[in-house]
C-alpha cells in the first residue's frame, strides 16, 4: 500500500507544477498582447531657493586717542673745523747734467801675416784581429719560471638529484 500513495503523490505535485507553468506562460503571452504604455515623463525636481545670507552688522570701532607731539631738543650744531693748510713741498733741486768722457777710438788693427800651417801626415790605422766565430750553448730550462698548461681542463658535470627532476612517464 505504501506504492500507490507515494503514487499518488508524485502525480500530484506533477499536476501541480504543470499547471503552474501553464499559468505563467498563459500570463506571459497576456503581457506580449497588451498594447505598450507610454513611459513616464521625467520631471525634474525643483531646488528650493536658498536664503540670501546677511553680514552680521557690527559696532563701529572707537577713534584711536590722538597722542601729543613729542617735542625733541634741538640738535647740537656742529663746531666748523679750521680748514687744514699742509706745508708747501720743498723744492727738488736741480741737477747738474752729467758729462761722460769721451770714449777713445779703436785703433785699427794690423792683419795678422798669413803663415801656413803644416799638415801633418795621417797616421795609418792598425788592422783588428779577426775573433773567431763562437756558437752558444742552448740555455738550459731556468727553474724559476713556472711553466703553464697549454690545454683547459673540462669541468665535471654535477650529478642531477632525484628529487627535483620529474617522475619517470610510465
Amino acid at each position: 500500500m505504501a506504492f500507490p500513495n507515494l503514487f499518488f503523490i508524485l502525480s500530484l505535485a506533477m499536476v501541480l507544477s504543470l499547471s503552474s507553468y501553464i499559468h505563467v506562460s498563459l500570463a506571459a503571452r497576456h503581457l506580449l498582447d497588451t498594447p505598450a504604455a507610454p513611459p513616464p515623463a521625467l520631471t525634474v525636481p525643483t531646488i528650493p531657493s536658498l536664503p540670501k545670507p546677511t553680514l552680521p552688522t557690527f559696532s563701529p570701532l572707537p577713534s584711536l586717542p590722538t597722542l601729543p607731539k613729542a617735542a625733541l631738543p634741538p640738535l647740537p650744531s656742529v663746531p666748523t673745523l679750521p680748514k687744514a693748510t699742509l706745508p708747501p713741498l720743498p723744492s727738488v733741486p736741480t741737477l747738474p747734467k752729467a758729462t761722460l768722457p769721451t770714449l777713445p777710438t779703436n785703433p785699427t788693427l794690423q792683419p795678422l801675416p798669413s803663415s801656413q800651417v803644416p799638415s801633418l801626415p795621417k797616421p795609418a790605422l792598425p788592422t783588428l784581429p779577426t775573433t773567431p766565430k763562437v756558437t752558444l750553448p742552448p740555455l738550459p730550462a731556468n727553474p724559476i719560471l713556472p711553466t703553464f698548461p697549454t690545454t683547459i681542463p673540462s669541468i665535471p658535470t654535477i650529478p642531477s638529484i632525484p628529487f627535483f627532476s620529474p617522475p619517470p612517464s610510465n
